[in-house]
């Protein structure tokens, strides 16, 4: 699905989450503490780990919705 580098980077940015928790495809990253700043610092990472820079469609709330979706987004700028 993603790579170990995805989930740590995001991990770091769910405070809901349990550590023994697995990270979903379909799980929402807001019920798990995903909030705005944490989408600003999670894009920063994300954007520097893969070198890619999110265009303006991308800089959309529901790109951040669950995992799937934004590693769909990240995979897709790579």
């Amino acid at each position: 699905m993603w790579d170990e580098q995805f989930e740590s980077i995001l991990r770091e940015h769910l405070p809901f989450l349990p550590a023994d928790e697995e990270i979903r495809k379909d799980m929402s990253l807001m019920d798990a503490g995903l909030d705005s700043m944490g989408i600003v610092e999670l894009l920063s990472k994300l954007e520097a780990a893969y070198d890619v820079r999110f265009q303006d469609e991308a800089l959309a709330l529901e790109t951040f919705e669950n995992a799937g979706t934004l590693w769909n987004t990240v995979s897709g700028l790579a």
